[in-house]
């Protein structure tokens, strides 16, 4: 079984990465795909295919479960704020094993969807609101 925990919403799933259905944003199996299959808002203006960095996450532990970044990740990530040495993009991070994983959005995403991004547009569409 994989865990991951998003922090600071101290949010902690737990599922088969065989069972996990694929939500069609970001890559199959990617840190966003968790976050959409839980409803856990994290932001993906560009929808998941990593033209922005709006699905920016901080890899607090578990990265020996992750996929390693890409060329075309490590570029996009240039431009993200708050960068750090284990900043990836949630659309392009892909758990690859079982385990324990704990990431961190950072505060202006967190923001951003709170203040009516386009992540809380979308779970007002899905309630009918």
């Amino acid at each position: 079984m994989a865990k991951v925990t998003f922090l600071p919403l101290g949010r902690t799933v737990e599922f088969n990465l065989e069972e996990l259905p694929y939500k069609a944003h970001g890559k199959p199996r990617s840190l966003l795909d968790v976050a959409l299959n839980f409803g856990i808002p994290l932001e993906h203006v560009c929808g998941g295919n990593c033209a922005c960095t709006t699905c920016h996450l901080v890899v607090k532990q578990g990265a020996e479960c992750l996929s390693a970044m890409e060329e075309e990740e490590e570029d996009r990530l240039d431009m993200a704020a708050d960068l750090t040495l284990h900043s990836r993009l949630g659309c392009q991070t892909i758990i690859e094993k079982d385990g324990e994983i704990v990431v961190e959005i950072p505060a202006w995403n967190r923001n951003y969807v709170s203040e009516g991004g386009e992540s809380s547009r979308t779970a007002e569409k899905r309630s009918g609101s």
